[in-house]
């Protein structure tokens, strides 16, 4: 039995990716995109049909109106592969925007439901910013349910697990590259820093007892990918998902609920100014959220650019 097979008896596998070949290829149960991933793929040939339908059908529209269009037409492609759920992220403008980012919620979940499509296969990404986590705070009282994106830092995952949100997508890559760079040092295996973030955000959680789902997000390596087995969920790219299933040894898993109630990790209360703090003390997540935040902003951009020229 391949790696990626072994694995899925631990965990959810979703597909990080908005190339449905991909998606097929590897029968993930959810899948995640962003715009970024938006931007990769209608740039390709096979995916160009889906930019010019989503121009031609909402003709007369704002950019960003036929924008928003052309990410609710991705993900309801990508939900007649997979039986799960697909998220769809927010402006990454509307980061440092409560009351913005709360429509625009509100606004890609009516999208989808005049599609035809049940809000309970949507997850709407959101950024972990302060304000981004009031956003959803109000959102899943509403039904809506939020994927927490960008999140670097046990303080960004406490406040998401108190605020009640469905699911957070702590950075794996993103925190190993900033300490790669910083230290010179190439980690690997359980020595990862990003690694040991994501194994205590699932500790903390697990251990006092919040529903809030983890997905290990942004992998560079595999290693980082089966040092998490027993995740709830990890998202990965169509690339690392082929190195899983090409790959042959034993997969066993690395996180569980019992190790998670023998941690001795103590209990926080996060306001906004201990919360505000505490991330500021973090040089690796504060410049990692800023830096995440601006290259989605450049992307989304970018896609808005590609539907001006078609209009």
């Amino acid at each position: 039995m391949n790696q990626l097979d072994q694995l899925k008896q631990f965990t959810t596998i979703v597909a990080d990716t908005g190339d449905f070949q991909s998606i097929q290829a590897f029968t993930p149960r959810d899948a995640t995109t962003n715009p970024s991933l938006i931007l990769k793929a209608v740039q390709k040939e096979e995916y160009r049909p889906l930019l010019e339908q989503a121009v031609r059908d909402h003709a007369g529209k704002g950019t960003a109106e036929i924008t928003d269009q052309l990410l609710i037409l991705f993900g309801r492609k990508i939900l007649e592969l997979i039986p799960g759920r697909v998220s769809t992220e927010t402006d990454a403008r509307l980061s440092f925007d409560t009351a913005a980012t709360i429509e625009k919620g509100r606004s890609l979940i009516a999208l989808y439901e005049a599609a035809g499509i049940s809000r309970e296969r949507v997850l709407i990404k959101i950024a972990s910013t302060w304000e981004g986590i009031r956003a959803a705070e109000v959102l899943e009282k509403e039904g809506i349910r939020c994927n927490m994106t960008l999140l670097f830092a046990l303080p960004q995952a406490i406040a998401c697990a108190d605020a009640g949100v469905q699911l957070i997508s702590p950075f794996v890559g993103r925190i190993y590259d900033w300490y790669k760079k910083s230290t010179g040092t190439d980690y690997t295996g359980a020595d990862d820093p990003g690694v040991q973030s994501v194994r205590r955000i699932y500790n903390y959680y697990r251990k006092f007892g919040y529903g809030t789902e983890v997905m290990g997000a942004s992998f560079r390596n595999t290693s980082q990918i089966l040092e998490l087995a027993g995740c709830d969920l990890l998202t990965i790219s169509p690339e690392l998902l082929k190195q899983l299933a090409d790959t042959a040894g034993a997969v066993s898993r690395k996180l569980s609920v019992e190790e998670a109630q023998a941690s001795d990790l103590k209990k926080q209360t996060l306001d906004e100014k201990h919360f505000r703090f505490q991330l500021n003390e973090d040089a690796m997540a504060t410049e990692k959220l800023a830096e995440g935040i601006r290259a989605f902003c450049v992307d989304s951009i970018k896609l808005e650019g590609l539907v001006e020229r078609l209009r």
